[in-house]
């Protein structure tokens, strides 16, 4: 089964560098742009979307006949006391820079960690792949955020990579297939190509 992960189109948060992780933010008018130059794919029947909006918008205008089904799980990392703003505006903030120290690994105060959230992720990507291949799918197409890609790619793409190597900008991604009869016993993403 072909899987396609692709990170939504820009926020106007995202355009002035702020966590913007469960703030839900609509798409700004540079990245209705971006999505729409980025292609339109009419023939895809199903696509998942992380449930905040700039995710589901950017799965309507690229997938404009597909029925879009949102998924909670698929949301974006909850950055807790640093949503909303910038790194320029937490420099002087003891508890951003504890966190930056520690690689971005540890629970934003009042908001999540790196492992909780890529466990999250990759337990909902799962039960995607597992209901996608009972169907005899053959793709999966995801539209959701760049901490929820990181996620699935750090745990699931070989070669492995660093978490951060996986980043993508906006309406990039990566494809890659999964063996469906290996899947369940060793569950991995290989012959990873990025869109």
């Amino acid at each position: 089964m072909e899987i396609i992960l692709l990170r939504h189109a820009e926020t106007a948060g995202n355009l002035e560098r702020r966590y913007i992780g469960v703030t839900d933010q609509p798409l700004c008018e540079q990245g209705i742009k971006t999505a729409v130059k980025s292609g339109i794919i009419p023939s895809a029947p199903l696509v998942y979307a992380s449930t905040m909006i700039r995710a589901v918008q950017t799965a309507t205008i690229k997938f404009p006949n597909a029925r879009i089904v949102a998924v909670p799980a698929l949301r974006e990392m909850d950055f807790g006391l640093f949503e909303g703003r910038c790194a320029d505006e937490l420099t002087e903030d003891a508890q951003y820079r504890e966190w930056v120290d520690g690689e971005c690994r540890e629970p934003c105060p009042q908001g999540e960690g790196m492992a909780g959230f890529t466990t999250r992720v990759c337990v909902a990507f799962s039960e995607l792949v597992g209901e996608n291949l009972a169907r005899r799918s053959a793709y999966m197409i995801i539209v959701a955020h760049g901490g929820t890609i990181m996620s699935i790619m750090h745990r699931f793409a070989l070669p492995r990579r660093e978490y951060f190597d996986w980043s993508s900008p906006h309406c990039g991604g990566y494809r890659a297939e999964l063996d469906d009869e290996t899947w369940p016993r060793n569950p991995c993403l290989t012959d990873v190509h990025s869109l």
